[in-house]
């Protein structure tokens, strides 16, 4: 039987999936902490954000090790910690336990290719620090905002960022296919500005700041935006 060429894509991006979480279980089980542990610039200003805006509960997509997850129980919010890797959610709770923040914190394995685990109009805040140009195709990021807007409650802010177009990397390294280029094993995904305005649309676009960060350096937008 000839497979049908709609059929090829889906497969490809399957395969880098998988792929990916094979390496990032390695990478965290290799460099336990990998990132430190304290909270990142994003975080701090979701933080704010968040309390400004009235937000008891978040979710964080991608929360790897949990240096963020952690900062926000810190903060006082309650929080559901998510990730694909098991190895990385395993050390957030062991950090959770350790600095006695275990009532604040869950966690959950979850792919978010999938549907997020949870119901309609759920929580009151979304984080996510370079998760949405992790090696997702721009199908699977329109789908994940959805199920961010409908998890969220009626004014929730949703918190994220993203490296971009104009960073080093773009365009170099691993052709992926969809502005998806891999380097040293890791798969980024670009945005560009009307990646981020079109994930915007039925939202209120609070802000998209350029920043920053690490070795090269990674050039990102923080982008806030809040359900109406």
């Amino acid at each position: 039987m000839t497979r049908s060429t709609a059929d090829q894509p889906h497969e490809r991006e399957a395969g880098l999936a998988a792929e990916q979480r094979r390496h990032w279980e390695r990478t965290y089980a290799a460099n336990p902490g990998m990132y430190g542990a304290e909270a990142s610039g994003p975080a701090r200003h979701a933080a704010r954000a968040f309390g400004e805006a009235g937000a008891h509960e978040v979710l964080e997509l991608g929360a790897g090790h949990g240096r963020d997850a952690l900062s926000f129980a810190r903060a006082g919010f309650s929080v559901l910690a998510t990730d694909f890797s098991d190895v990385g959610l395993a050390q957030l709770r062991a950090q959770a336990a350790a600095d006695g923040l275990a009532d604040l914190v869950r966690t959950a394995t979850h792919d978010v290719r999938t549907p997020l685990p949870l119901p309609d109009a759920s929580v009151d805040a979304v984080y996510a620090h370079m998760l949405l140009c992790m090696a997702l195709s721009t199908a699977e990021i329109r789908a994940l905002v959805r199920e961010v807007a409908r998890v969220l409650r009626p004014g929730g802010t949703f918190a994220y960022t993203v490296r971009h177009d104009g960073d080093a990397h773009y365009g170099a390294g691993t052709d992926r296919g969809d502005d998806i280029w891999e380097h040293g094993g890791f798969a980024v995904h670009f945005f560009s500005r009307a990646l981020v305005e079109e994930l915007a649309q039925g939202w209120t676009l609070r802000e998209v700041h350029a920043f920053e960060e690490g070795e090269l350096p990674r050039r990102l937008w923080r982008v806030t935006q809040t359900r109406p």
